[in-house]
């Protein structure tokens, strides 16, 4: 991106409420502790980096924040009138989509699992604009130069091809099952497989979670894939589905090996599991014969 700043007018002082968000942005402001610490280091030593903007598109006069939104609402807050900026005048817009998007992965310490999915997708739109294929999320690539936008991105992001694939998956979830993925009550693999759902099947695992705080497991969630594929998911087999118990939800008995192994030093796990088995067969059996003999 540093050949863009070939192309700035620097500017200063530039009025705050002349200035808003790109509509396009995926980033989501959080007045969380990292912007409270953000408000106070540029209360103490002032807004050290510029805010990159670029003209807004319909009025004159506006400016559309490329970067450093979270500067910018900070310097709102602290009643700054005026900030320092960089115009882009004459940066693209699909120039300033990915730079926008490339400065907010770049430089937030935490981006939510749906919003990164987000910004990769809307970055590789724009890439298919400037002549990479478009459909690389869906399908499998080859290794020729320009079809790689899917690995650029992760390798820009530190990230595997599969890994921005299923993160732009979540794009296609219901908003509200989107929350539950960044609240991680939803784990990326699962979320992933619902994302195939159609919305109303999808408000349907929405409303059941609501009703009975039960999230699906992977296995649940791709078994609902498959049948809504064949086109058998129903509301019922969507509960049935979900009803069936998790395997963390079924209760296990641990006993130390060592606790076991003394009575069978040379038996392999699957002996030893059978060997428990019938030793407990056969201490049944003796209880029920000395019940029997007390009566």
């Amino acid at each position: 991106m540093s050949n863009y700043f070939d192309k700035f007018q620097r500017t200063f002082l530039y009025d705050t409420d002349r200035m808003m968000p790109m509509p396009e942005s995926p980033f989501v402001f959080r007045p969380n502790a990292s912007f409270r610490n953000l408000v106070g280091s540029i209360e103490q030593y002032g807004l050290l980096e510029p805010i990159v903007v670029i003209p807004h598109p319909k009025y004159s006069g506006k400016y559309e924040i490329v970067s450093g939104v979270r500067r910018w609402m900070a310097c709102r807050e602290l009643d700054y009138t005026n900030i320092s900026c960089i115009v882009a005048d004459n940066m693209t817009r699909d120039e300033a989509l990915i730079f926008m998007v490339d400065s907010n992965l770049c430089n937030r310490d935490y981006i939510p699992q749906t919003e990164k999915g987000k910004a990769y997708k809307l970055k590789l739109e724009v890439m298919a604009r400037q002549g990479y294929r478009s459909d690389l999320y869906e399908t499998c690539t080859q290794p020729v130069h320009k079809l790689k936008s899917v690995e650029r991105i992760g390798e820009e992001n530190d990230e595997s091809r599969e890994t921005v694939r299923r993160l732009i998956r979540l794009t296609e979830l219901i908003p509200e099952l989107q929350e539950l993925v960044d609240d991680r009550r939803i784990a990326l693999g699962p979320a992933v497989e619902l994302s195939y759902l159609p919305e109303d099947m999808q408000r349907a695992v929405y409303d059941y979670y609501t009703e009975n705080e039960v999230t699906p497991s992977y296995s649940q969630a791709n078994k609902m894939k498959k049948q809504s594929a064949a086109g058998t998911l129903t509301p019922q087999a969507m509960t049935d589905i979900l009803n069936q118990p998790k395997p963390n939800q079924v209760e296990t008995l641990k006993i130390p090996m060592e606790d076991v192994r003394k009575y069978r030093p040379n038996y392999s796990v699957p002996q030893l599991q059978d060997f428990i088995r019938k030793a407990c067969e056969h201490y049944a059996k003796y209880l029920r014969n000395r019940d029997r003999g007390a009566r």
